[in-house]
């Protein structure tokens, strides 16, 4: 790994103990550089758990995107991370995928399914296009946590897997 024993030496009074992959993107995600190499800090977390790289995408359970604690990691694939998705910050309802149609006068429920989006139904009562959201929700295998408000880039200094130590 290194050229030499000083090499390693001098790399280890440097840098053991300390935390790393330590920077905070501008989307939220923790990174840093291994041997001029930038890698994702989830993904060196996973790999450093699992003995090997994730399949597919590592999905934030709680959204919170610079928690990379192994229990907040899954490894999964684009159509299951889309199933698992903060509320956007111009939802209007505060329901992902319900809206108000102007036009219908009515609440408008849509889900997306394989890739399209599907219109559920549109209702007179918010509380009835809700509580159908939701059931297409668990029809469709949607995250529990899918739509929920979330910290847009919560500010952090250090990987909460550093600071949890949840190994």
């Amino acid at each position: 790994m290194f050229s030499s024993e000083a090499v390693a030496s001098a790399w280890n009074v440097q840098f053991a103990g300390k935390p790393a992959l330590i920077i905070n993107r501008s989307d939220g995600y923790l990174s840093g550089s291994i041997f001029d190499k930038r890698f994702l800090a989830h993904r060196v977390v996973w790999a450093m758990k699992y003995g090997e790289w994730p399949k597919d995408q590592i999905d934030h359970i709680n959204g919170n995107r610079s928690d990379n604690r192994i229990s907040n990691l899954r490894d999964v694939p684009n159509i299951e991370n889309g199933k698992n998705l903060g509320l956007p910050s111009n939802n209007t309802s505060g329901v992902r995928g319900v809206y108000f149609s102007t036009l219908r006068k009515k609440w408008v429920v849509q889900i997306g399914s394989h890739e399209k989006r599907k219109t559920i139904g549109s209702f007179h009562d918010f509380e009835d296009a809700v509580a159908a959201r939701r059931k297409a929700e668990k029809q469709f295998g949607y995250h529990s946590n899918h739509g929920s408000v979330r910290e847009r880039f919560p500010k952090t200094t250090q990987s909460a897997s550093a600071q949890q130590g949840d190994w």
